[in-house]
């Protein structure tokens, strides 16, 4: 056998930059990224159209729906939300949310094409909601279907600057909320009796929670079913706000009263208890914009597993968040220049995805950071390689783990091989990996040691 060096380095979770891997592109302004429990995905160019990603990054030539007559274009306007009703195989009904006729917000139901998975109907538009603006920014836009079946919808305060107006504490307005409505039993919708406002006079039925600025992306975990919600502040805090699975709803995210956690407008607020304060803040600077995204539950055995994921328009930066004991750790995974994110998506696997608003670029986020800093010489692991029978032998040290992930990317940071090893010794054969260039990945102990793999012709 040949000995090749295992040149690697090691890296904290904390300190090991993340990766992004292109995965499709030709896009305009994308602002959302769903699936409809398929391996497609479907990505919102805010213009107005919505268009099919196969599993390989094919974007399809025609557009699965074309709505730009109906749909108000520019600045914070235009196509901003898209969600898939959960019996979606059977009823094709999807929802999206657009600005449209009179600058107002519009909650619409679309049918697909019967026989066509790959074409909407764009005359089968119902119109659910119509919610004037009083100005042009501060839209919210997302629209995500709840572990309960429910639809939820994200609204902005209206806009300006410092919600003149106080909608967001004014529960006679839906602006500034989360929505929650029933979209199965009665045309256009119901309303949840456990709603917290349910049939009071004093408050619009269909409000979930309340107190928002301009809540940009709102997620479940699909995992525990809880709610992140990501609000844009205003000139001196963005926030991350938690709602846990087993609320009944009537969270006051305390906005215009607050901007994170600091005293904002306060005349004619309640005492500080009235208010859920946000789980993690981060000030402006180079930072302005907060882009709400997914807590991660693809592969189970990656770092990332349960970690929330979010960024900022402003710099490109991503963060992860996760709760650690009572405290909530952020860390860094990375700035990526050029790209003002807007949106993250996650696929009907749990892996997620991020789109660059101003390059119109949808990438992976590799589930393991799989970059190759600048390599040193890691004693008590050894990789034997046959060039001829293109098997390889890892040798571990037991003095270093007593188990590790094996762990083998292809170019695109897609996974092609994966098993927890217990022995000394692990023989594997590259004859059923295609010819071309791998990273090999040991996870032991929280650390990775990693590996370019060249299996030649």
């Amino acid at each position: 056998m040949l000995l090749v060096s295992f040149t690697a380095t090691v890296c904290s979770r904390a300190q090991n930059p993340g990766i992004l891997t292109p995965f499709a592109e030709g896009f305009t302004s994308p602002v959302t990224i769903t699936h409809a429990g398929d391996s497609r995905l479907f990505v919102v160019n805010q213009p107005g159209s919505i268009f099919i990603v196969d599993s390989t990054g094919t974007v399809n030539a025609e557009p699965f729906l074309d709505i730009t007559d109906k749909v108000i274009f520019g600045g914070e306007q235009g196509l901003l939300g898209l969600a898939f009703h959960p019996d979606y195989k059977d009823n094709g009904y999807f929802y999206v949310n657009y600005i449209g006729a009179g600058d107002s917000t519009h909650i619409a139901r679309f049918s697909m094409q019967p026989g066509n998975p790959d074409k909407a109907d764009p005359q089968s538009g119902l119109n659910l909601l119509t919610i004037e603006q009083p100005y042009k920014n501060h839209n919210g836009g997302s629209l995500v279907f709840g572990p309960d079946g429910y639809l939820y919808i994200a609204l902005g305060d209206g806009g300006s600057g410092g919600d003149p107006e106080n909608r967001a504490q004014n529960l006679t307005e839906y602006l500034g909320k989360i929505l929650r409505i029933d979209v199965d039993n009665v045309d256009p919708y119901s309303i949840p009796e456990s709603n917290p406002y349910f049939n009071l006079n004093s408050a619009r039925s269909e409000i979930w929670a309340l107190g928002l600025r301009n809540p940009w992306k709102f997620s479940f975990d699909r995992l525990t079913g809880d709610l992140w919600i990501a609000d844009v502040g205003q000139n001196q805090v963005e926030e991350i706000n938690f709602q846990p699975a087993n609320s009944t709803g009537g969270e006051n995210y305390g906005w215009r009263c607050y901007e994170g956690n600091d005293s904002f407008e306060p005349e004619g607020c309640s005492a500080e208890e009235g208010y859920t304060f946000p789980v993690h803040t981060y000030p402006h600077g180079a930072e302005c914009s907060v882009t709400g995204g997914y807590v991660y539950r693809g592969d189970s055995l990656s770092p990332y597993y349960g970690r929330y994921f979010f960024a900022d328009y402003c710099s490109d930066r991503i963060w992860t968040l996760r709760k650690e004991t009572s405290n909530w750790v952020r860390e860094d995974f990375g700035r990526f220049a050029g790209n003002n994110f807007s949106a993250f998506g996650e696929d009907i696997h749990g892996e997620l995805y991020v789109a660059g608003h101003s390059n119109g670029i949808i990438y992976r986020i590799s589930s393991f950071a799989t970059g190759l800093p600048p390599e040193k010489k890691l004693s008590g692991i050894q990789l034997f390689y046959n060039p001829v029978s293109r098997k390889f032998l890892l040798e571990i040290n037991p003095d270093i783990a007593r188990e590790a992930i094996l762990s083998i990317y292809d170019i695109r940071g897609a996974v092609r091989f994966r098993k927890m090893i217990h022995d000394e010794k692990y023989e594997f054969d590259t004859g059923r990996l295609p010819y071309g260039v791998y990273l090999l990945s040991l996870w032991m102990d929280g650390k990775y040691w990693s590996h370019k793999l060249i299996i030649e012709q």
